[in-house]
Parts: structure tokens; C-alpha cells; sequence
């Protein structure tokens, strides 16, 4: 069977609108649907298997209403679930291994655009192996979708753009491919994004014109950026590409990029640190702000 798409359920609305989410993705991606949600044993109380009975029985509970919710808002999806042990993060990163998509749900701030995202999704996100892509609570079908003429929502109209956050200096090939097969699967536009800075006169290398004007550089950028991209093009001839290169933080770039998407896909490298995985101050900045859900891509 192929690696299902998981979303990682708690019985709180922002996993359950993260399993509506991931069964519509399962489709898409014609991949079954796993629902996981964890909980711990309590190994030194005395009534421990009491409590881990009644743990099971609430897990039950909570499983059987994100099966309910979902099955209502995707009938076709093919759908299975399981109750696992041990912490949240250990249990989900587990789960990551065998998937080919983690989805987990993040509190919507309430009069703000953005994620209050939990220590769990946090800790997943920066850990995973795995692509994890992040929900907010409320998120709808309807949202990834254009309105409809009228300014309704609407679920029949095109979907709207993926966006993909690449930095031309060091551009990631798993994470490319991710938002282009994101795009093809929705018949969406893609619009990739880069930001650049004007560098200072300690940044300019030998030979290089510091009074270079603003529109040149930008041009310089862009002609980078579709190098990089036109093999990607080439190899998704039906993807709409739009390059796009502005001189800002990258990300305010990404934040007002993101702001209509259907979807934000962003990087996050894969290395040893002293202090353990992170996801980069950028990543982290922009899944805390941007309202769309998120997909945080790991890459060497």
C-alpha cells in the first residue's frame, strides 16, 4: 500500500478542520487516510490501568468524531485510524516515517492572520523527516478556492496559487518539487517568491559595481530564479509558473505572498545542531504569520 497522507487528531477544532484538510489532500494524492492520535500510560500510579483504560476510551472518542467529521466532508477518501502511545511529538514523528504527508492543526489567533502554534506541532515541524503541513482552525474546502464571481465562497472555482518561498543562492530540490506536484494536483498556479537585499559595502565582492541601480538588480535575480526553475517547468509543463523577486525581508516577502494562497510551501534544512533541529528563523517567522496552511518541507 502507498505511505497514506496522516493528520495527527486531539479532538480540538484545529485537528479536526487539519483531518478534513489531509483527507481532501489523500484524494488528491490517491492515498489512504490515517488518523493518529496519541496518548500517554501512567506506569507508576496505582490506578494506572485505569487510567490508561480511560485514556483508550477517550482516544476512542476522539477518533470516532474525526472519522465522523471527515467521512461528512469527504465521503471518498479511504480512511483508517489508530491510538498510539507515548508523547505527542515522539508519537507523530514515529508516524511521519511511514507517511508521505503529516498534517497537524494550529490555533488560529482570534483578529489575526496566522498561527498560535502548539510545542507539539512546533517540535513535529522541526523534527520530521517528513513533509508536515500545518491547519489553523476553520480552515475550509472553500478557502483554497478562488470566490465566486458574486464574491461568494465558493468550492467549484480555480484553486488558488501555491506559493513556494526559494532562496536562488541555495534552492532546495525536494521542496521545489513539493510545490510544483502541489500545484499539478490542484491545477493551480505556482508563484515562486524570492527576496533579496541590497547588499552593504562590507557584503560586495571583488569587481562588483555597488552603484548598481535597483531595477537591475532585480532583473539579475529574476533571470536566477527562472535558471533555477526551468527544469522544474520543463519537467511540469501544465504548471502556470510565476516568478517573483522583491527587494524586502524574506519574510515580509512570504507574509504578503502568502496572503490568498491556497497554500505557503517553505523550507527547513536538515542538520546536526548544538542545540538540536530547528526550523530557521525564517520558516519559524513565517508560520506564526501567514494565514494559509503551511507546508514545512525537510531537506538536505
Amino acid at each position: 500500500m502507498l505511505p497514506p497522507v496522516v493528520a495527527g487528531v486531539d479532538g480540538s477544532s484545529e485537528s479536526l478542520a487539519a483531518a478534513a484538510w489531509a483527507a481532501r489532500e489523500a484524494v488528491r494524492r490517491e492515498r489512504p487516510l490515517r488518523l493518529v492520535h496519541a496518548w500517554n500510560r501512567h506506569p507508576h500510579r496505582r490506578d494506572g490501568e485505569i487510567a490508561s483504560a480511560a485514556q483508550r476510551h477517550l482516544a476512542r472518542r476522539v477518533l470516532r468524531r474525526a472519522e465522523e467529521h471527515v467521512r461528512a466532508t469527504c465521503p471518498d477518501v479511504r480512511l483508517y485510524d489508530e491510538q498510539v502511545e507515548g508523547p505527542a511529538t515522539g508519537a507523530l514523528l514515529k508516524a511521519a516515517e511511514r507517511a508521505d504527508l503529516l498534517v497537524l492543526g494550529s490555533r488560529g489567533l482570534s483578529g489575526f492572520t496566522g498561527f498560535l502554534v502548539g510545542s507539539v506541532a512546533l517540535g513535529t515541524a522541526a523534527k520530521a523527516k517528513r513533509p508536515v503541513l500545518l491547519v489553523r482552525a476553520g480552515e475550509d474546502e472553500a478557502d483554497e478556492h478562488l470566490p465566486a464571481a458574486d464574491g461568494s465562497a465558493s468550492t467549484r472555482t480555480r484553486y488558488r496559487d501555491v506559493v513556494l518561498g526559494i532562496d536562488v543562492g541555495d534552492p532546495c530540490d525536494e521542496v521545489i518539487e513539493f510545490a510544483f506536484e502541489a500545484a499539478r494536483l490542484r491545477h493551480a498556479r505556482l508563484r515562486a517568491v524570492h527576496a533579496w537585499r541590497v547588499p552593504g559595502p562590507a557584503g560586495l565582492g571583488p569587481g562588483e559595481i555597488a552603484l548598481v541601480n535597483e531595477s537591475q538588480r532585480a532583473e539579475e535575480w529574476l533571470g536566477f530564479l527562472q535558471a533555477v526553475l526551468q527544469v522544474w517547468r520543463d519537467k511540469y509543463p501544465d504548471v502556470e509558473t510565476l516568478e517573483t523577486v522583491v527587494e524586502d525581508r524574506a519574510t515580509n516577502v512570504l507574509v504578503r505572498a502568502a496572503t490568498g494562497a491556497s497554500l505557503l510551501v517553505v523550507g527547513r534544512r536538515i542538520a546536526e545542531r548544538p542545540f538540536g533541529p530547528r526550523l530557521g528563523p525564517v520558516t519559524h517567522a513565517a508560520i506564526h504569520h501567514v494565514g494559509c496552511p503551511v507546508a514545512v518541507v525537510p531537506h538536505r
